[in-house]
């Protein structure tokens, strides 16, 4: 299994764990918030029972646990009505005492709201058939208990994010670690077997001179060192300079034609304008050699490789072009993931390395613009001007 796989299946975990707890989380608040509402109800019929004695009460009736019943309520707003709409008592809102006006208007809207949410008690007055109305909302408290849920969730999805983001950071930061150990000791592995062939080429020089193959070992050779040099400096920050784009791109495809099969026609397209852009030579060379290596194994050996060339606004853009047998839809948002390859051989670090070069080291971008099964594919790279 891949390490991508193993992440992919950390973060499902991660979700199905926060969507867990969150459901629960509602779940056991749901039931007590309604177990406390229904204490609270049950509260105001006692208290609505209590002021229905209050108003029904002879010089003989003892009135202390009435009284303690109605002053014993400090967290329930609660507007007593009239069968006409007139407020006779409320506790437990704040009101401006100042405008009696106002502050009957604010009651007789919240009584209201009360009222048409259900949330009320109608008590009959004795001996009449008039009768009174207590309104009330739920309290303080209770409010309270049923936001706590949502903020949790909340909380929950806030840990989820940073938990993953770390993960993958972690990842990323390890896979980084790995790049630039496995680059390094390449380049310094291949600086000894290069020495040793640079020397021995000058000495078949010296012994055949007239001899074009040693020439073209010679140049070999010190393609190696370029290669070994482009490993040396991974992990490391290059230093870009103002260069000519179209001799870059002039020379790659110089190099590749000569060591690609004749069926394959590499062709530069980059126009009359010589466009200038920062860029650190070995390594951006690197990048659209990769291409080209992928888009011939794409063409099995036969086809058309076009790089077009062109500013765009504030960008420099460079496009490689195939007609080999194309990308599946599917995989073309994984093409620049590390271990990721379609061939039987390859270890699937090419474009994700051209992807580091271009986004960390050259600050651009590089993605696939358009692909089609059995049509060919187009990667396209845009530097900042």
């Amino acid at each position: 299994m891949m390490w991508t796989d193993k992440i992919r299946q950390v973060k499902i975990i991660l979700v199905v764990t926060a969507i867990i707890i969150a459901v629960a989380s509602l779940v056991i608040s749901h039931i007590l918030i309604k177990d406390l509402s229904n204490e609270e109800h049950n509260k105001m019929v006692t208290w609505a029972q209590a002021l229905n004695t209050l108003n029904n009460a002879t010089e003989n009736t003892d009135l202390t646990l009435v009284l303690n019943v109605i002053k014993s309520n400090n967290t329930i707003p609660v507007i007593v009505m009239s069968s006409k709409g007139e407020i006779c008592d409320y506790r437990n809102i704040d009101i401006n005492e100042n405008n009696a006006n106002d502050s009957i208007k604010a009651l007789k809207k919240y009584a209201q709201s009360y009222y048409h949410s259900g949330k009320y008690i109608k008590i009959d007055l004795d001996g009449t058939t008039d009768y009174q109305l207590v309104c009330y909302d739920e309290s303080i408290m209770l409010k309270r208990l049923a936001t706590y849920p949502y903020v949790q969730l909340g909380i929950v999805l806030i840990f989820v994010v940073i938990a993953i983001f770390a993960l993958l950071s972690s990842k990323k930061a390890e896979q980084n670690k790995v790049w630039v150990g496995l680059s390094k000791e390449t380049a310094h592995q291949l600086g000894t077997p290069i020495s040793s062939l640079l020397a021995w080429t000058e000495i078949l020089k010296e012994s055949y001179p007239e001899d074009e193959m040693i020439r073209e070992m010679e140049k070999d050779v010190k393609r190696l060192e370029i290669i070994a040099e482009r490993f040396s400096k991974i992990g490391s920050i290059p230093e870009p300079k103002e260069t000519s784009l179209n001799e870059v791109i002039t020379h790659v495809v110089e190099y590749m034609d000569r060591r690609t099969s004749s069926k394959v026609k590499i062709t530069s397209n980059c126009g009359n304008t010589n466009i200038i852009v920062r860029i650190n030579i070995s390594l951006f060379e690197w990048v659209i050699e990769n291409l080209c290596k992928n888009a011939v194994d794409a063409m099995d050996g036969k086809g058309n490789i076009d790089i077009y060339t062109y500013k765009e606004k504030e960008k420099t853009i460079i496009e490689v072009k195939d007609n080999g047998k194309g990308i599946k839809r599917s995989d073309i948002k994984n093409v620049f993931t590390p271990g990721f390859t379609t061939k039987k051989r390859g270890w699937g670090l090419g474009l994700s390395l051209a992807k580091r070069i271009i986004e960390e080291y050259h600050k651009g971008k590089i993605y696939v613009k358009d692909s089609e099964i059995g049509k060919g594919t187009t990667f396209r790279i845009e530097l900042p001007t």
